[in-house]
């Protein structure tokens, strides 16, 4: 492996002026991400406060072992929606009794911590990563079950839950519900189908249906505790199998069920020792351009990123608009795939479909560093066969079988968010950096087709009404500009969450820990071939 060197320097004009810049784009990030911090806010947390529970994050924080990681994911669900940041629920990656688990906690801060529709989409992705990852499941309900007025949005999906949690226990993977307060209706069935399940006293309550509906529905006349309550399902029903005397002494047996489990990973163990990176995650900032059409140079970002900024590159000669090659990040082995110079190439493409088979054979993850604006476009390229170059490059990914993690660094585009193992080719984790845009296309160049379409559409002898076109044009390019955006993506879920690029190195890490529980196996389905 060979040293990766830096020219950046912070000190400088272009890069200082990149650096205030994007100081700025983390601000907004950080008040965006501070609306789903705060939960329902302060009225509802003072309420909740004096009826002496916890906040769903401090449930979060006294469960996991003291000093340890929280990576919390998809934190943006729901942003530039009516429903509130962060969906009222909260989910990430955290270490209890030395043992990577899924956390998933209602924040009934927010409605009660009702299920709407955004709510679903970000506890069945949740539920998604655990499978994969085989990560064991820890559940903090406090729910009054489905968002009512979206039912019809909510209903027929939300089977899935169940289906997924017995599929988890199905595969020993071990499910675990600590139950602080309401877990009614469609919710109540969350404890009934964990493997574990923590009741608090005078506290939990379980029902199908509560004492208003049972008497609507039967003429029977009951109250919360006889009905659902934590004694009742630890006594007579059987749901419960612990019965907690308040939260915190729930917590506690939820960190005595997952010790107990004498869990151990299946996948490889990283290096032992390594060296960190030469350079400073620092000045990042420093080298991502303003505008998304001049490139980010891949060789900074890798050094910043990989153990001693050392770097196996493959065919670093060909196809230089996409850079290839293998490095270790916090000990683990790992295959990278970065654009460099944003559009992708034949050369490039053929390039990246050899390389993600070198690497399924070596059974190495793969990291996909996005930057492109998709493959060339051009009457000389389609004739080179940019379609099936690129439909190689394709292929190879949607066929890998090794955990792909890509991070959006700047612009993803058309077939190249494809290429670059965006979340339609189901990667392990997807992240975005604040100043990343993903769309079909650039919003001027969609705006600029549909202009040309409309002009050439408009029958002959009749005046083309510019005025007109050039408001359509503009309406086009502010939608599109504003639903590319990092923010507005992570909100409806296409990413595992928007992080400070300073951060990537640690997000990284714990990915990767994360993915290694499992076992890590290439595709056999084919050998390397030159095209």
């Amino acid at each position: 492996m060979r040293r990766i060197g830096s020219k950046v320097d912070l000190s400088s004009g272009v890069a200082r002026e990149r650096y205030e810049k994007y100081l700025e784009l983390i601000d907004r990030f950080e008040q965006i991400q501070m609306v789903a911090l705060e939960g329902g806010g302060e009225r509802y947390i003072k309420r909740h406060l004096e009826r002496g529970k916890l906040l769903a994050r401090d449930r979060i924080e006294a469960i996991l072992d003291e000093g340890s990681y929280f990576l919390e994911l998809s934190t943006l669900a729901a942003y530039g929606s009516t429903y509130s940041t962060g969906a009222s629920v909260i989910v990430g990656i955290g270490v209890v009794e030395g043992v990577e688990v899924l956390l998933v906690a209602n924040d009934p801060t927010i409605k009660g911590g009702a299920t709407n529709p955004f709510s679903l989409k970000k506890s069945l992705r949740a539920l998604e990563i655990a499978k994969e990852n085989r990560l064991p499941v820890i559940y903090m309900v406090e729910s009054g079950g489905a968002d009512l007025p979206t039912q019809s949005e909510i209903f027929i999906p939300g089977g899935a839950t169940f289906r997924d949690l017995t599929q988890l226990s199905a595969l020993a993977i071990p499910t675990i519900a600590l139950v602080f307060g309401n877990s009614t209706a469609g919710g109540a069935y969350l404890p009934g189908m964990c493997d574990y399940a923590v009741l608090v006293e005078d506290r939990a309550k379980v029902f199908l249906g509560g004492p208003p509906l049972v008497y609507m529905a039967t003429g029977e006349i009951s109250d919360d505790e006889s009905l659902g309550g934590a004694r009742m399902h630890s006594e007579i029903s059987g749901l419960g199998d612990y019965l907690a005397s308040d939260e915190l002494d729930a917590i506690a047996i939820g960190r005595e069920i997952v010790e107990s489990l004498g869990w151990k990973k299946l996948g490889k163990e990283p290096r032992t020792s390594f060296e960190e990176p030469l350079f400073d995650m620092e000045e990042i900032l420093g080298l991502i351009p303003t505008d998304y059409k001049d490139p980010l140079d891949s060789y900074e970002v890798i050094a910043r990123l990989v153990d001693g900024s050392l770097f196996s590159e493959y065919k670093a000669l060909y196809g230089t608009n996409l850079v290839c090659g293998f490095a270790t990040i916090a000990g683990f082995e790992v295959g990278i795939i970065a654009n460099h110079k944003g559009v992708i190439f034949s050369e490039e493409a053929k390039k990246a479909t050899e390389f993600i088979m070198i690497s399924n054979q070596r059974e190495t993850p793969l990291i996909f560093l996005t930057n492109t604006t998709g493959f060339i476009v051009g009457k000389a390229y389609e004739e080179n066969g940019i379609i099936k170059d690129g439909a190689k490059m394709i292929n190879a990914v949607a066929n890998s079988k090794v955990p792909h993690i890509t991070v959006n660094t700047s612009a993803s585009f058309g077939a190249g968010n494809y290429g670059m193992s965006g979340r339609a080719f189901n990667p392990r984790f997807v992240f975005s950096w604040p100043n990343a845009k993903s769309a079909v296309m650039g919003a001027a160049q969609l705006a600029g087709v549909l202009s040309i379409v409309a002009r050439e559409s408009t029958p002959k002898g009749q005046a083309f009404d510019e005025e007109a076109d050039q408001i359509r044009r503009q309406y086009v390019e502010d939608q599109i500009t504003k639903e590319q955006e990092a923010f507005f993506m992570s909100g409806r879920l296409y990413d595992d969450g928007v992080i400070d690029p300073r951060d990537t190195r640690s997000v990284l890490t714990i990915v990767l820990s994360a993915i290694n529980s499992n076992t890590i196996e290439g595709t056999r389905a084919y050998g390397v071939f030159r095209m």
